[in-house]
């Protein structure tokens, strides 16, 4: 698994591998039942504190994207996290507001603003 991180992003570490996990399952980079690399592994290919790991990992389950197995490891979870669309658009608007908010200062148009999200969607692949 290929990730990134940018420590003086002013992004938290824990938050950028979130992000990066959650891109990679959602890309099919990371398929369901897929084992990811133990705490202690990452941590030290990463050069970072395993308790870094561990918080992103914590937050990874609770959010329905993987699944813990005591003493067996992290896996990718089976399915799709079983939150009301209430919840999933709760969780969403947030980050609507921040693409609505930069393409409004970048001086894009509504239009040019929503076709980079359908280019990002249709990058994706398949509906949902």
């Amino acid at each position: 698994m290929l990730l990134h991180l940018n420590p003086s992003s002013g992004v938290p570490v824990y938050l950028q591998l979130e992000a990066q996990v959650k891109q990679a399952v959602a890309a099919g980079a990371l398929r369901t039942g897929e084992a990811l690399p133990s705490t202690r592994k990452l941590a030290a290919e990463l050069r970072i504190n395993p308790n870094t790991v561990a918080r992103a990992y914590q937050d990874l389950e609770r959010d329905g994207v993987t699944r813990s197995v005591p003493g067996g490891g992290t896996f990718v979870a089976d399915g799709l996290p079983g939150l009301l669309k209430s919840e999933k658009v709760k969780r969403l608007r947030p980050h609507a507001r921040q693409l609505a908010v930069e393409g409004r200062q970048l001086r894009l148009t509504r239009e040019e603003t929503l076709k980079l999200l359908e280019e990002e969607l249709d990058k994706l692949g398949g509906q949902p």
